[in-house]
This record gives structure tokens, sequence and C-alpha cells, in this order.
């Protein structure tokens, strides 16, 4: 059990929640190796989120994966910058779980990027739909809850 802003989060739940995170993560992951193909960070962030939640690898080692992730992003702008910060935050859900909403904004802060002039927030909205549509039930009211308290946070990125 891990206690959560005031409630308690089952080692289960907190599991979904990495595995959500790293679904929407690795939605945008593209847009970051199109511009670096040769640079697996980001990648190996997701993919160490998803070794954590099966019990695979030790929340340090996922957590420092995720690390190295937001290094990826450190010299880029845009969309891709944006997606080596959603592997990021999905490899420090591990860690601590409220990361798995730094993950879902920064993927639509990534759509937004790269939506052609005039149809940025219509790409936001769309790619929020599809995050929530990728939900696992066990979480959906946690997350949902937790995207309308931290939305302003999130650079809207949760109104849709």
């Amino acid at each position: 059990m891990t206690i959560r802003r005031g409630g308690t989060l089952t080692d289960a739940d907190h599991h979904l929640l990495a595995l959500w995170a790293a679904a929407c993560a690795e939605h945008v992951l593209p847009l970051f190796e199109t511009e670096r193909p040769d640079d697996d960070r980001p990648r190996a962030a997701i993919e160490a989120t998803r070794a954590w939640a099966r019990g695979a690898m030790r929340m340090m080692r996922a957590r420092a994966a995720g690390g190295h992730a937001m290094a990826a992003a450190r010299d880029l702008r845009g969309a891709a910058r944006h997606a080596a910060y959603a592997a990021g935050q999905a490899g420090a859900v591990a860690h601590v779980a409220a990361h798995e909403l730094g993950a879902a904004a920064y993927a639509v802060k990534a759509v937004r990027a790269v939506a052609p002039a005039g149809s940025s927030d219509a790409a936001g909205s769309a790619e929020c739909r599809w995050q929530r549509d990728q939900l696992p039930e066990g979480v959906r009211a946690l997350v949902l809850d937790d995207q309308r308290r931290r939305n302003d946070l999130c650079w809207s990125a949760f109104d849709c």
C-alpha cells in the first residue's frame, strides 16, 4: 500500500497506473524517434516501466531509465522533446505514482506541437480521449479525478 494524496493506493493499482503511463508515452514515441532514431533512452524508459510493473525490475532502475529519457529531451524542442519527457515521466511512475499524469500531459503536448496550424487544440483533445480509452477500469476513477484536480498544472491537457 502507498499513501497517495491522503488515500491509499494498492501495489496492483500503482502497476496499472505505470502501464497506462507507458501506453501514453509509447503512443507519441515516434515523434521522438523520427528526430533521434539512434537514441533509445525514451523507449528504454517505457520498457523499464513495464518491467517494473510486472516485477522484473527494481524501482530505482526504472526511475533511472526515466531520468535518462528526460536527458534525451534536453537539447530538443517541440514534439520530440515532449515525447521524450512523456517517456521520462512514465519511468518515474515506479517511484511516485502521480507521475502518470505527467506522462499523459506531455503526450498531449507532443501531439499539439506537431499538429497543423489551427488544429492543435483538436489534436490534443483527440489524444486525451485516446488516453482515456486506454485507462484500466481499476484506476479509471482515480485518474479522471486527478486530471480534474491537476488540469491547470498540466497545461490544460485534460480538457477533452
